[in-house]
């Protein structure tokens, strides 16, 4: 039946019958189901209630965490767009260009299904910027997993990794930067935050919007299926229990291959002129896509879901609106126009169907078999709309009291080598290249390194320019301190762009949590809510968007708090960039920024006691701002020749791995060298940089201006990194860190 035929004015039908219970079962509470009979005026039909129930899902409609979110900083700076507008933030880097770039988590299917999980959500992502019009240019991810010694664990390891490179090596964007850490708390629950990264001429964008009576609405890219359905109000809305091993079909399935030719064939549409606005179809499928761009151009739809074509016939209108099969798009095109559309994806072999047209009632009506099924106000349904809001209870969490407490450590001098060595080969610590050599990292040819603390890209369209990114998060600080660890993950990943000559600029994030009805677990999101806050007003890095994913638990034990922050950092001249090890013999190695000491949250600490403990490490916003502008303006100025932020293991590791970058050895005159706290603890507001003897002055002055510390540490050279406590060959510390995942997983 045509669209045309399809008689707007009957009735609702319903394929079952509805009840509390009903909505029960798909994730609805009983208020929401009397809110939704409220709104409608009646009882929703079956279809209808399963639309409500993905649509209110915490997943799509961000009812448990919004009113925290809207806290942040979510425009100004270089922002082209609000945050939450568009598929992705959009920051202007100027010469007419953008950058597009956004994550997101796919947590929860990975678990269950590590491949296609991981899989999956690489290619979510990429679809997020392609379908602003933005070519993705790079990709990034941030990875926890449980320990090492378990099976389970490596399993998920090996499987994600698959994932990942299958998906982004098949697509052809390089996978250029990440983490991977590892603790227990992670062990059930594995998370997968996905990072894309694009480029698109200003002006030159689509919209996520539907608007003008008569346009046509169609379906471009794979056929739909059963896979996915309820991914978004279940699988990503709740806990790990006993039942979610019988969750598999649950997990979409993807095609890199398809969503190549659906990225050209995307470009090409928007290109030609004849589209009005598109959405991926993520979560929720058809009903998020249709709903969304529906209520943000105040407008309806009729969906035909008989022309939506299908991988089995005789789906019902429950599934078909449901499902969340990979590479698809929602695109409205301008009538009269659509032999274009029709052209290019035919040209690009990829299929395209016209399932309905734009109205103007702001009405969702459904129909299969020429039945109506479902009849929905677009707003009822969207983030913004009259999806509910709530505020939840808040409780200061029982386990800080005793967190606090760090247990007794005494470490003598003479264990300091073995330290160093058995720190170097921490799952967290150890080079993961077994993991990161899996990925395409040059596709494309805009990679200049992934060597530094941040990878550097050119960006080809202007001479001379490229940008910086990073995915950081120590989520121990958070769990020990949510507010302050809030904070320590936006500089932390600032930081990192920073030390190879970038200015951060804004930030995007995945902010991973427990269940936000748990009281203390709402604490610790709102705790952290507002650091990130006071961080990125300080640094002036504006939230683009990202993604919540709560109910990261298992019937054991809540994940620790894991914001994870990805950041964008500008190069107006690749020339003056530098990495993270040092490059030549003889040259002086010093300590840009505060020296405190402390165990609390440390590496060494888990790694001696198996807790974690203490308060989170030193950190002080104030430093952190003027630590920044001043290592930017020492690389620019030519007077560093590497930098490196200390990070986990504290100052003596971050010296041994910039030792190991290209294997050239240190001598070092550490004042404070007998105290492990000195050596080890993990305090910020640091970074390790080398200096030519004939630009230490300058190095010196340009840092006093600023009033930070620039202490002499020691100089380069020869085959062992040495102090007054320790000796380590560097033959024994490449064998520590860079063989011992690979022992592991191989």
């Amino acid at each position: 039946m045509s669209h045309s035929q399809l008689d707007l004015n009957q009735s609702v039908q319903s394929e079952l019958e509805v009840t509390v219970e009903t909505a029960l079962e798909v994730g609805l509470t009983a208020d929401e189901f009397s809110l939704i009979c409220q709104k409608l005026g009646r009882i929703p039909s079956y279809t209808e209630l399963g639309v409500y129930s993905v649509m209110w899902s915490e997943h799509c409609s961000y009812k448990n965490s919004i009113l925290q979110l809207k806290t942040l900083p979510r425009s100004g700076g270089r922002m082209l767009v609000e945050a939450g507008e568009e598929n992705a933030g959009l920051i202007d880097i100027g010469f007419g260009y953008a950058i597009a770039f956004k994550i997101e988590s796919h947590n929860h299917p990975s678990a269950i299904e590590p491949f296609q999980g991981a899989a999956t959500g690489v290619g979510g992502i990429l679809r997020d910027i392609f379908t602003m019009g933005a070519r993705p240019i790079a990709a990034l991810n941030s990875l926890r997993f449980g320990e090492l010694d378990s099976p389970r664990t490596k399993y998920l390891v090996k499987g994600v990794v698959h994932g990942i490179s299958h998906y982004g090596n098949c697509f052809g964007v390089p996978t250029v930067g990440g983490e991977v850490y590892f603790d227990h708390c992670y062990t059930d629950n594995p998370l997968v935050n996905a990072m894309a990264v694009g480029i698109v001429k200003v002006g030159e964008t689509c919209s996520a919007i539907s608007e003008g009576k008569g346009n046509s609405v169609m379906i471009m890219g794979s056929s739909t299926g059963r896979d996915g359905i309820h991914g978004a109000s279940l699988l990503a809305s709740r806990e790990f229990d006993e039942k979610t091993e019988d969750m598999r079909p649950t997990v979409q399935v993807g095609d890199p291959f398809a969503e190549k030719l659906l990225l050209e064939a995307t470009l090409e549409l928007i290109n030609s002129g004849c589209v009005i606005g598109m959405q991926d179809m993520g979560a929720a499928g058809i009903s998020c896509s249709t709903a969304e761009m529906s209520a943000k151009g105040t407008c309806g739809m009729i969906v035909n879901l008989d022309a939506v074509p299908l991988r089995e016939q005789d789906m019902s209108a429950y599934e078909i609106m449901l499902s969340e099969s990979q590479e698809r798009m929602l695109v409205v095109v301008e009538k009269g126009k659509e032999h274009i559309a029709i052209d290019i994806c035919k040209k690009w072999d990829v299929p395209i169907s016209h399932i309905g047209e734009v109205t103007e009632d702001e009405l969702i009506h459904v129909f299969r078999h020429g039945k109506k099924v479902a009849e929905l106000p677009a707003q009822t349904l969207v983030l913004g709309g009259d999806a509910p809001v709530y505020v939840r209870e808040k409780k200061e969490p029982e386990y800080l009291k005793s967190s606090a407490n760090m247990p007794a450590l005494e470490i003598k001098a003479e264990e300091h080598s073995g330290i160093i060595l058995d720190l170097l080969a921490q799952s967290t610590i150890t080079n993961k290249r077994w993991i990161f050599e899996q990925y395409d990292s040059q596709v494309r040819t805009n990679t200049v390194t992934i060597k530094g603390d941040a990878p550097v890209l050119r960006i080809k369209e202007i001479d001379g320019f490229g940008i910086a990114l990073s995915t950081d998060c120590n989520s121990r600080y958070v769990y020990l301190d949510p507010y302050k660890g809030g904070m320590m993950a936006v500089a932390e990943a600032a930081r990192n762009v920073a030390c190879v000559g970038a200015e951060p600029v804004a930030i995007t994030n995945c902010l991973n949590f427990g269940n936000p009805y748990d009281p203390e677990v709402y604490w610790q999101f709102s705790e952290v809510i507002r650091g990130m806050g006071d961080a990125c007003r300080a640094l002036k890095t504006p939230v683009t968007g990202g993604n919540v994913s709560f109910h990261n638990e298992s019937q054991k034990h809540a994940i620790f708090p894991t914001p994870t922050i990805g950041m964008l950092g500008l190069i107006p001249d690749l020339a003056h960039t530098v990495g993270a090890g040092f490059t030549e013999s003889d040259i002086i190695i010093a300590l840009l920024g505060w020296q405190e000491g402390g165990l609390d949250g440390s590496e060494l600490l888990k790694m001696k006691t198996g807790k974690i403990a203490g308060n989170a490490p030193a950190f002080s916003l104030e430093r952190e701002v003027a630590l920044q502008q001043t290592i930017i303006s020492l690389i620019r100025s030519n007077a560093v020749l590497s930098a490196h932020d200390t990070a986990e293991g504290g100052l003596a590791i971050a010296i041994v791995e910039s030792c190991l970058a290209q294997g050239i050895g240190a001598e070092l005159d550490l004042p404070f060298e007998e105290n492990a706290n000195n050596l080890f603890g993990e305090a910020q507001n640091r970074i390790v940089v080398s200096i030519r003897p004939d630009q230490f002055g300058n190095a010196k002055a340009i840092a006093d201006k600023a009033g930070i510390p620039l202490q002499e540490l020691g100089k380069t050279g020869g085959h062992t990194v040495s102090g007054k406590t320790f000796s380590i060959a560097l033959s024994d510390a490449h064998s520590a860190y860079m063989d011992t995942l690979s022992k592991i997983l191989s």
